[in-house]
């Protein structure tokens, strides 16, 4: 493998402190990742699955108490406070150092240190960055493989480049107290430790492709985003494609892998999935907004996924995939979580590795009832996605109509609505605001603001990206329409009016419509409004033009409300705010008040 005198420097430093008894290179090849694999399941590490069933499938536990990102000990490290915002939490980047130096100090000891050379994004493409992660799980490093490009053809790309990422995780202890997930965007760093949860470990997932990244965005003049990829292909082969933001476990993989209702399949609509996740954004030559999936993989929330939901998912999950905190079918050596099916196993081991019996399940207290953590995982290749795009591995990226922001709203926000222009739709992005969900350790079921659905994950002031936001506005020849999308409004018992699922693909249809002036829509207070009967609900049941005209309805009360709300949460962001942003909100008062 080429070596690179930066990367080397590095790694003898980090080996220096954390005295492993050996260092391996991972290059890629699958003879290296299957003696892993052996390795990881004669020492207990990993379960291999049935065969047959699950060819090449693999169980994993983690420790009870870590599960979950955990956005408390999770820290943006730069000279000054102001830098990393009031919203993220802050150290001294001296101060964190000397704090990790000390944990790490021998945590490798008789241990194997990995280095995983690894690309996001296509190997050499413009789009693309290069990480380097040492760590002592196998666990990270086969995740790894699957969720990014790993290998020696990453050593060739950098070639004697010191600019890539660097990235060190240690097990140690595994002890939550002294765990630190900590970002230094002027440094190209990421640290973790005590943890060997993959939100917290997978350093390529959100600590590089989301926080780092997005400051290397804006220093750059691109941005990296919490969004889906999708292709919607039209009966005439012409495909477009949008990109959606939505806040994790909010069904955003969902709505990534969607498959159209059964008259358009046969009119010969399809969706391309792209990416379900995260969204690396560039202006190229000819104007238009360009996005490519960093990422090689599927990193999704295994409850609720099943045939009906994301049939694609499950698909996807069949083979060459690694579960994590699942339940485990002792009968036939299978895995099951809740929401898979109305059969859980009689016979079975739940996420903690104890016997369970499905009849003890309380949907009030999942976490010691479910055999499936409700945040439990599938790490799964793109590539075994029956509906993945033939743009995935494109190193240009793939153009984009529109951008979709999403939330979780009982009553305030309508089904579809357009932003004005770019500067009202970054406004209508930034008060954002969705349930919490098991994906993060804390409440679940409290409305929070969450900006773009990148509150966990901006890795500077909050205030700054969204200026950043608009700076990228002005550099944007052809911009993308911006939309906002609510598939979770309730009626008065709490029920939600809209089907969801592959039933959102009517929705999708009149945002690309709009995008290409084919209709109309209504001015409203907040935004435009779609025609009811411009919703196509052929082959709907259930779902009537009045259903729509409630669901697309403003409530006047609801969003004077959220006024006052949104005005705390700008002033908890501080003085970054944009003054055109406070200027959109003084504008939507006034407008909902006349």
């Amino acid at each position: 493998m080429r070596k690179n005198a930066f990367v080397d420097a590095w790694i003898a430093e980090m080996a220096a402190m954390t005295c492993p008894k050996e260092i391996v290179w991972i290059d890629g090849s699958e003879e290296q990742l299957e003696a892993l694999r052996k390795e990881a399941v004669s020492t207990g590490e990993m379960i291999k699955l049935n065969e047959e069933k699950l060819p090449n499938c693999y169980l994993h536990r983690t420790a009870v108490n870590d599960v979950a990102r955990v956005e408390s000990r999770t820290f943006i490290c730069t000279p000054t406070q102001e830098e990393a915002g009031n919203i993220n939490n802050w150290c001294d980047p001296d101060e964190m150092y000397a704090k990790l130096k000390k944990l790490y100090t021998g945590s490798m000891k008789g241990r194997t240190m990995y280095v995983i050379p690894y690309s996001m994004g296509v190997v050499g493409s413009e789009f693309s960055k290069i990480g380097i992660e040492l760590t002592d799980s196998i666990y990270v490093v086969l995740n790894m493989a699957i969720m990014t490009r790993a290998g020696a053809d990453v050593m060739e790309a950098l070639g004697d480049s010191p600019d890539f990422v660097k990235g060190l995780h240690a097990i140690a202890d595994c002890d939550p107290e002294n765990r630190y997930i900590t970002h230094f965007p002027q440094d190209n760093t990421i640290m973790s430790v005590n943890s060997a949860y993959g939100g917290n470990v997978l350093l390529g997932k959100k600590c590089f492709a989301l926080r780092i990244a997005s400051y290397l965005g804006r220093k750059e003049g691109w941005f990296a985003e919490h969004m889906l990829i999708l292709g919607v292909e039209y009966p005439n082969g012409e495909t477009k494609y949008v990109t959606a933001a939505f806040p994790s476990a909010c069904g955003k993989t969902n709505l990534a892998m969607l498959i159209p209702p059964e008259i358009y399949r046969k009119k010969g609509y399809k969706v391309w999935t792209v990416g379900d996740d995260i969204a690396w954004l560039r202006v190229k030559a000819d104007g238009r907004l360009y996005a490519m999936n960093p990422e090689n993989g599927f990193f999704g929330v295994a409850p609720g996924t099943n045939e009906h939901s994301n049939p694609n998912a499950l698909a996807t999950t069949r083979r060459d995939t690694i579960f994590t905190n699942v339940c485990h079918n002792l009968d036939d050596n299978t895995v099951w979580w809740e929401g898979l099916d109305e059969n859980p196993p009689k016979h079975a081991v739940n996420w903690k590795g104890e016997p369970w019996d499905y009849r003890t399940y309380d949907k009030a207290d999942k976490v010691n009832t479910s055999g499936a953590h409700p945040n439990s995982r599938f790490t799964a290749s793109a590539k075994n996605c029956p509906c993945l795009s033939p743009m995935f591995d494109s190193p240009e990226g793939v153009p984009v109509s529109a951008i979709i922001f999403g939330g979780r709203r009982a009553k305030t926000a309508p089904l579809v609505y357009e932003s004005f222009n770019w500067q009202h739709g970054t406004f209508v992005g930034s008060i954002m605001a969705s349930e919490t969900t098991a994906a993060a350790a804390g409440a679940v079921g409290v409305v929070r603001r969450d900006p773009m659905a990148m509150r966990p994950f901006v890795g500077y002031n909050m205030g700054d990206y969204w200026k950043h936001w608009l700076s990228m506005g002005t550099k944007i020849a052809n911009p993308p329409k911006i939309f906002h999308v609510n598939w979770f409004r309730t009626d008065d018992e709490g029920h939600f009016i809209w089907p969801g699922f592959g039933d959102n693909f009517r929705v999708l249809l009149w945002i690309l419509d709009r995008c290409e002036g084919k209709v109309d829509a209504v001015k409203t207070p907040i935004g435009y409004v779609p025609n009811p009967e411009d919703i196509n609900l052929e082959g709907i049941s259930g779902v009537t033009t009045e259903t729509v005209r409630d669901l697309l309805s403003v409530d006047t009360e609801s969003w004077l409300e959220d006024i006052g709300n949104i005005r705390d949460f700008y002033e908890q962001i501080g003085s970054h705010v944009p003054e055109e942003l406070k200027e959109e909100l003084d504008a939507l008062e006034k407008r909902l008040k006349a």
